[in-house]
């Protein structure tokens, strides 16, 4: 007797089918191996020196196991919230992101991901029917204690083109105010003073408000559906050409974001840490292939007790994308740079 077989769709949903409240835990937890951090870094480059050198960490941290790099603990973080946007066509923003411990080498992931707002886009008739969701990122460690809490912004399609959801949320995206206090958490109990004399160069106390870097040297954005893949990020436009733009894979924006992170080390080569996002601006869509540059300013410095201090810093980044000729091949030269980010970040220096 032959059975009747049913097909089953597996895909995330479109914009007219999320509901605001709906919070996805369905995403698989992730351990933060060493493979995990080396793979990062030969994707992303890291120069962070308390996530390269053991006797260093433990020196600083207090903890047996080496520091995870805050951009692998983000990454894995918005990759797990992606099982709400799989057809995603771009996301916006990032806000309110704090590091509220330093995960470690060892320590496990899981993250919820709610739906907070909702706002249907206007419609045009030059662009498929589009909206935006707010999605609430929650992320806590295998002791259930708290990592991360934040908020992004992701644009997806309607699968009815000619649907009118009534979804007008207001979207705040301005960049949330963090006090000492919060910023400071992460980083209680370290001694950075082991930091500061193990590390030759600039310290706090060297640093003066207003210094803007320009990082020489771009970096060219490669193996960008592995850096998927680790994260667990399932978004449809980082893995399939057809889903993009231009049969162009769209490059995850922590891809961008981990550059950045690399190239402001380049900066500060003694930075201890990241521990907080004022917030992020996705400017332009980065492709595989562009090579990105940036620039970064020192806005603020705030001191700690024991030494050492917070400092605000605005990294803003532009692509060189290669430009393509008739052919679809790549040409010799390259277009003018493009803005594709403005990320304001609160560092740790000893």
């Amino acid at each position: 007797m032959t059975g009747s077989k049913t097909a089953v769709h597996v895909a995330g949903p479109f914009f007219d089918e999320l509901e605001r409240g709906y919070v996805e835990r369905r995403a698989p937890a992730l351990t933060l191996t060493e493979g995990h951090a080396a793979l990062h870094q030969a994707i992303l480059g890291n120069r962070l020196r308390l996530t390269l050198d053991a006797p260093l960490s433990r020196a600083v941290l207090g903890a047996e196991r080496p520091l995870a790099h805050p951009a692998l603990v983000c990454d894995v973080a918005i990759g797990q919230s992606t099982l709400l946007t799989q057809r995603v066509i771009a996301n916006l923003f990032y806000r309110g992101l704090v590091l509220r411990r330093a995960p470690l080498i060892g320590d496990t992931l899981h993250t919820t991901t709610e739906v907070v707002a909702l706002k249907q886009n206007r419609a045009r008739p030059d662009r498929p029917a589009t909206g935006l969701a707010v999605l609430r990122i929650v992320t806590v460690d295998q002791d259930e204690r708290p990592v991360l809490d934040f908020t992004r912004c992701a644009m997806l399609p309607l699968r009815d083109p000619h649907a009118a959801t009534g979804h007008a949320d207001e979207l705040h995206g301005e960049p949330l105010p963090l006090d000492v206090a919060t910023l400071a958490a992460p980083v209680a109990g370290w001694d950075l003073g082991a930091l500061r004399a193990a590390s030759p160069g600039q310290t706090f106390g060297d640093l003066a408000d207003g210094t803007v870097w320009e990082v020489e040297g771009g970096d060219v954005v490669s193996a960008a559906p592995e850096l998927a893949r680790l994260s667990l990020n399932v978004a449809m436009a980082h893995h399939d050409r057809d889903a993009g733009q231009a049969g162009r894979r769209l490059v995850y924006g922590g891809h961008t974001i981990g550059l950045a992170a690399a190239q402001l080390t380049r900066a500060l080569p003694n930075l201890a840490t990241i521990v907080a996002w004022h917030g992020c601006d996705h400017l332009a869509p980065v492709f595989e292939d562009d090579t990105l540059e940036s620039t970064v300013e020192l806005e603020r410095r705030e001191p700690l007790e024991g030494g050492g201090g917070l400092v605000h810093l605005r990294s803003r980044v532009r692509a060189r994308r290669a430009a393509t000729g008739t052919d679809g091949g790549a040409a010799a030269s390259a277009s003018e740079p493009v803005d594709v980010l403005d990320w304001r970040l609160v560092g740790v220096m000893p």
